[in-house]
């Protein structure tokens, strides 16, 4: 028998997160980034046993703490497509509730990003490849920014 096929938007790695203010941050992922939830399972209380909410073409899978599943917050980085649509995004994240923890900035290595934490811990740093550099020219710009030659 052929094995099944992974699930749209599950890659060889998927990522999660297991955050007491869920809710929130599955919230805070809609508001800010346009994700939607694919699937969300509550336990009787209220709390997420399980989600998955996609974002762009990646599924991020989340839940409530509860026994043998202790609280576990990430740090994860959503790709745009522009350097402008990071600031847009940073700008809806910090509307959303985020807390900044980086304003938008160009990065020596090419990228321009920008870092907010979510209601429910997890660190979300927004980026876009501005330019294309070669490993040498990364080094030579990182030298440089440190000081050295």
């Amino acid at each position: 028998m052929a094995p099944l096929s992974r699930p749209e938007g599950h890659h060889s790695i998927t990522p999660a997160f297991i955050v007491p203010e869920t809710n929130a941050a599955i919230a805070f992922l809609e508001n800010a980034f346009g994700a939607r939830v694919v699937e969300k399972y509550e336990a009787p209380d209220g709390s997420i046993m399980h989600a998955e909410v996609m974002l762009g073409d990646s599924v991020v899978m989340c839940g409530s703490p509860m026994p043998g599943w202790d609280p576990m917050p990430a740090a994860l980085s959503y790709y745009v497509d522009d350097g402008d649509a990071v600031d847009a995004a940073y700008a809806r994240a910090i509307e959303a509730g985020g807390t900044s923890e980086r304003e938008p900035e160009t990065q020596f290595y090419g990228y321009r990003s920008a870092t907010v934490r979510c209601p429910g811990g997890n660190r979300w740093t927004i980026c876009a490849r501005i330019e294309e550099l070669s490993p040498e020219e990364m080094q030579r710009r990182m030298n440089e920014m440190m000081g050295g030659s």
